[in-house]
């Protein structure tokens, strides 16, 4: 009888791990690149909604310093937070004697934008759209050129210093504010 309830302790253990590991990242398929939660940054755009507050509730951009001008309790710092953990501040900065017992609630409105270059047609800045991958991205700027190396992409995140290699294939993520470069080939 003993051994029964190790075992559901041990396998309810094992179950809150998986579900915390898969809550973290976001396998992407045979691309072997994971993908963790989003983070804020500069240029996104957000709306927060304070129940009960309608004069706190809007649409807000975070600053180039990664902050955001929130009525009451000045400057938050977002830029590197994931929502939930911007949740958490506001309701903290709320909660110092300016709402009693806030509920807020925030989302993405406008996710900053990625940077596409290299053998495409088209280079420049376009808007981020939910789930986009590499591929997706190309389209956006037009398809390859001729001359394009279209087995890996280099893309450089947003919180990175380098620019990294990966395998080029239909599940190869992009995130808001990343660089996209396309390279050439080599004969």
């Amino acid at each position: 009888m003993a051994f029964k309830g190790t075992r559901r302790v041990f396998l309810g253990g094992l179950l809150a791990g998986a579900a915390s590991a898969c809550a973290s990242t976001i396998p992407t398929g045979d691309s072997g690149v994971e993908v963790t939660e989003y983070r804020l940054g500069p240029g996104d755009q957000l709306r927060i909604t304070v129940f009960g507050e309608a004069e706190l509730t809007g649409p807000y951009l975070i600053n180039p310093q990664g902050d955001i001008a929130f009525p009451l309790v000045g400057n938050v710092a977002a830029g590197g937070k994931t929502i939930s953990e911007l949740t958490a501040a506001l309701r903290a900065a709320l909660e110092q004697g300016f709402v009693r017992q806030p509920n807020v609630a925030v989302e993405v409105l406008t996710y900053r934008p990625f940077f596409i270059l290299g053998e495409v047609r088209t280079p420049g800045t376009y808007p981020y759209s939910a789930n986009l991958t590499v591929l997706n991205a190309v389209a956006t700027a037009q398809g390859f050129t001729y001359r394009a190396d279209r087995r890996r992409v280099f893309i450089k995140h947003a919180w990175e210093d380098q620019e990294r290699v990966y395998p080029l294939t239909t599940t190869t993520p992009v995130q808001p504010g990343d660089t996209v470069r396309i390279g050439e080939r080599l004969f």
